[in-house]
C-alpha cells in the first residue's frame, strides 16, 4: 500500500542544511536527497508560521484559508483575538483523507488546537506563545492521550535571556526532540497508517536564540561572551537523526516529505520603530503613554510550566492584555495609520472609517492612501519593499490582512529587528546589553523565505511550493480533494477534484459565558494582567 510521511522541521533553513550536509553532518538528510531530492522551497509571504503551515496541509494561500496570522484584529474594534483551529476556512488533509476513509497520525502540527475529530489520531499543536506541554484537551480521540502525554512546546522561559540561559535552553531542546522521537515512533508502530505527519519546532527555537552564537560574522555574535559551541548545528543534526529513524520505518512504498515553513536568518543591532515613523510624517499621533508592563512583568515572572493552560482557561483576558500592548497609547481621531509593530510581520493597518470605530481614512480614497504610504514607507532605512496585501494574498479572506506588508532588507547580510515603541527615533541601535534579545526583545534570528523541501522521489526540475504539499499527498495516495492553488510535485498538475462541493466544515469558535468572562477576569486580576 502506498503511504505518506510528511516530517515538519519548522525554521529548518535551506542554506545552513547545505552546508553541513556538504560537510557530511546530516547523513539521513544527504541520503533523503539521493533518492530523490532536496532544496529550497516557495514560502507564504511573509513567512509566519500559523499561516504557512496551514497553507502547507490546504493547498490554498492564507486569503482563502483565512489564517494570517496567530492573531486577527477584531472587526469594529481597537483589540485582538488569537485564532485557532475553527478559523480555518479551508480542509486540511486530515479532513480530506479522513472524508475517504483512510487512516491518518496528526502530531503537533501548529494551528490545529482544538483538535478535529478524524479517522486515526490528531494532537495538536502550540494554541498560544505561551504554551508549554499538552494536556487531554489537545488529543482525539480523547483514550489516545496517554501515548502522548510527555510531549512539551517549551520548558524554558523565552523573554528574560542570560548568559547562563543558553547552555540549560539547549540541552531542554535536545530533550524535546528525544521526546518527540519517541512519541511519534510509538504511534507509527501501532497502526499501518496511510498518513503520518508530525512537526518538530526546535530548529525554529534554537534559530531565533541562537543564530548569533552560531554565526562568527552576526552583528550580535559577541553578546553572549560564554555560551556552547555550535548551538544549531547540534540541533539539526539531532533532527537528522530523528528523521532517519523514521525513515527506517518506511518501506519503498512509502513517500517521505520533510518540510519546512520558511528558514531563517540574523538580526541587525539596528531597530525600526514603525510607529515613531508614522508619527514623524503626520500619519500617527500618540495618546498617554502606552502601558504594558504588566503584562511584561506577567510574562518574566510567571513559571513556565502551566502557563499554556492559564492562557487556555484565561484567553480572553490574555487578548484584552495583547491588545492594551498593541493599541494602547494612540489618538485614532487624529491617526490615519499604525503598526502592530510585530518583528515576524511587519505591516501598516490604516485607521479606515467605517471599519475602525475612530476612522479617519476615507474608503473612496483606500487605494490612493495605500500607494501614498507605500511609497513613504520604502523610504525608511531597513524598508525594502512596501506593498498592497493584494499582492500577497487572494480569497474570500483577504481583509483579515494588514492593509501593507512590508519586505524587510537583506542587503548587508542581516535584517533590521522590528520593535514596539510610542516615541523617540524611527530608527535605534540596540544596546551591547540587550543583543541578546529574547521573545518580544529583537530576537537574534529571525524568519526568512525560502523553506525547505526534501522528497524521497525524484520530482522535475522547477521551483516547488509550500502550497503543493497538499495535492501532492492526494495525488500520490489516489483520494480525490477540493480546489487547490498548488499542484502536484510529481506531474506539475492538480490532483483530481471531488465529484461534488466538499463537506467539509470548520467547527464553530467556541465563545465564554458572561459569567465565565467575570469569573476569568477576576482571576486575571489575580495574575497581573490587570492594573
Amino acid at each position: 500500500m502506498k503511504r505518506v510521511v510528511l516530517i515538519g522541521l519548522d525554521g529548518f533553513s535551506p542554506d545552513l542544511v547545505n552546508r553541513w550536509m556538504n560537510e557530511g553532518r546530516l547523513p539521513r538528510l544527504a541520503a533523503l536527497k539521493g533518492m530523490g531530492r532536496m532544496g529550497s522551497m516557495e514560502g507564504v509571504l511573509p513567512p509566519v508560521t500559523y499561516p504557512a503551515w496551514t497553507s502547507c496541509v490546504t493547498g490554498v494561500n492564507p486569503g482563502r484559508h483565512g489564517i494570517v496570522d496567530f492573531t486577527e484584529v477584531v472587526p469594529g474594534r481597537y483589540a485582538l483575538r488569537f485564532l485557532n483551529s475553527t478559523d480555518r476556512k479551508a480542509p486540511a488533509l486530515w479532513n480530506i483523507l479522513s472524508r475517504a476513509g483512510r487512516r491518518v497520525c496528526v502530531l503537533g502540527v501548529p494551528g490545529t488546537y482544538p483538535p478535529e475529530a478524524v479517522n486515526g489520531v490528531l494532537m495538536a499543536g502550540f494554541d498560544s506563545p505561551v504554551a508549554d506541554s499538552i494536556d487531554p484537551s489537545f488529543v482525539y480521540p480523547s483514550s489516545a492521550y496517554p501515548l502522548v502525554r510527555g510531549w512539551r512546546f517549551a520548558e524554558f522561559q523565552e523573554h528574560r535571556i542570560t548568559t547562563g540561559w543558553y547552555g540549560k535552553a539547549l540541552q531542554s531542546l535536545e530533550r524535546k526532540i528525544a521526546m518527540k522521537e519517541a512519541v511519534a515512533l510509538d504511534l507509527f508502530s501501532r497502526e499501518s497508517w496511510d498518513f503520518f505527519m508530525v512537526v518538530f519546532g526546535e530548529a525554529d527555537t534554537v534559530s531565533h536564540h541562537f543564530w548569533p552564537l552560531e554565526d562568527p560574522d552576526s552583528p550580535r555574535h559577541d553578546a553572549v561572551p560564554t555560551h556552547p559551541e555550535h548551538p544549531v548545528r547540534r540541533i539539526y543534526e539531532r533532527l537528522d537523526t530523528a528523521v532517519g529513524r523514521l525513515m527506517d520505518r518506511t518501506d519503498d512504498e512509502t513517500l517521505v516529505l520533510v518540510v519546512s515553513d520558511h528558514g531563517f536568518g540574523g538580526a541587525d543591532i539596528k531597530s525600526l520603530q514603525v510607529n515613531n515613523f508614522l508619527a514623524e510624517h503626520g500619519w500617527l499621533r500618540y495618546a498617554r503613554p502606552s502601558r504594558d508592563i504588566l503584562k511584561r512583568l506577567a510574562l518574566r515572572c510567571l513559571p513556565v510550566r502551566g502557563r499554556g493552560r492559564l492562557f487556555r482557561r484565561f484567553q480572553r483576558q490574555a487578548e484584552r492584555a495583547e491588545s492594551r500592548s498593541r493599541f494602547g497609547g494612540i489618538d485614532w481621531p487624529r491617526t490615519r495609520a499604525w503598526s502592530e509593530e510585530l518583528d515576524y510581520f511587519p505591516s501598516v493597518r490604516l485607521n479606515l472609517a467605517g471599519r475602525e470605530p475612530e476612522g479617519v481614512v476615507d474608503p473612496t480614497l483606500y487605494e490612493a492612501t495605500v500607494a501614498t504610504l507605500c511609497r513613504l514607507l520604502e523610504g525608511l532605512p531597513g524598508v525594502e519593499r512596501a506593498f498592497p496585501r493584494a499582492q500577497a494574498y487572494q480569497g474570500p479572506y483577504l481583509h483579515k490582512a494588514p492593509d501593507i506588508l512590508l519586505d524587510l532588507s537583506w542587503k548587508s547580510g542581516y535584517r533590521y529587528s522590528c520593535r514596539r515603541a510610542r516615541g523617540g527615533p524611527a530608527v535605534q541601535t540596540i544596546p551591547a546589553a540587550r543583543r541578546a534579545g529574547g521573545k518580544e526583545a529583537g530576537c537574534g534570528g529571525v524568519h526568512k523565505n525560502p523553506a525547505l523541501l526534501a522528497v524521497n522521489r525524484p520530482i522535475p526540475q522547477g521551483t516547488p511550493r509550500l502550497l503543493d504539499i497538499a495535492p501532492t499527498v492526494l495525488d500520490y495516495l489516489g483520494v480525490p480533494g477540493p480546489d487547490m492553488e498548488g499542484v502536484s510535485l510529481f506531474t506539475g498538475n492538480p490532483h483530481d477534484k471531488e465529484a461534488g462541493p466538499p463537506d467539509w466544515m470548520s467547527p464553530a469558535e467556541k465563545s465564554y459565558t458572561g459569567d465565565e468572562e467575570q469569573l476569568l477576569e477576576e482571576r486575571m486580576r489575580l495574575l497581573g494582567y490587570f492594573e
